[in-house]
């Protein structure tokens, strides 16, 4: 958790057009778990920010609309308000929300880029990849009491052995609750 704490603090300059965003994009990516692909596809018109959802297109065409947080919801606001626009200004027009500095969508390996500068900007030295910040929205949901099934919809997973897999890192986190808590367990 304080690694992607860390992650997202150094997303990038809330004075600049890209700076908000980057953040937006990273905020958005960990909020909801979407996929690189799915981030860099969205349209404005897919973001609800007046009742914080997204809607996500998924693999196989499959639409799922995902709640923002609060933290995302303000980043992704900040970013359309005060930094789209002036990136968007550089292109010839386009729906994409997440724009580059030529003012076109942005590309997944630009997506990669930002992510990879704001782990250097944080001091984060292990390998990063977007799909950590998937995995670490599916484990902090499941470790904060989430039911796997609705981890399943709101990763977009057609079905649960694909979402099981992140249950595995909770075994884990219940196994050293249970060490550290239970007078018995030492």
């Amino acid at each position: 958790m304080d690694d992607v704490v860390r992650l997202l603090d150094a997303a990038g300059s809330p004075d600049e057009p890209r700076g908000l965003r980057d953040r937006a994009l990273l905020e958005l990516l960990y909020a909801t778990g979407a996929r690189i692909s799915e981030a860099v596809g969205l349209a404005v018109d897919d973001l609800d920010l007046a009742g914080s959802t997204v809607l996500l297109h998924g693999k196989g065409g499959k639409d799922r609309m995902v709640p923002l947080g609060q933290y995302a919801r303000e980043a992704v606001e900040a970013y359309t308000v005060r930094g789209r626009p002036a990136l968007a200004a550089a292109g010839r027009g386009t729906s994409a929300l997440f724009v580059n500095h030529r003012g076109g969508q942005l590309s997944r390996q630009s997506a990669w880029t930002v992510l990879r500068q704001a782990a250097e900007r944080a001091g984060i030295s292990t390998d990063i990849s977007p799909h950590m910040l998937r995995h670490s929205f599916a484990t902090h949901l499941l470790d904060g009491g989430a039911d796997v099934r609705v981890v399943q919809e709101l990763l977009g997973h057609a079905s649960v052995s694909s979402t099981q897999i992140y249950t595995m890192v909770t075994v884990d986190r219940l196994r050293e609750v249970y060490a550290t808590a239970h007078p018995r367990a030492r």
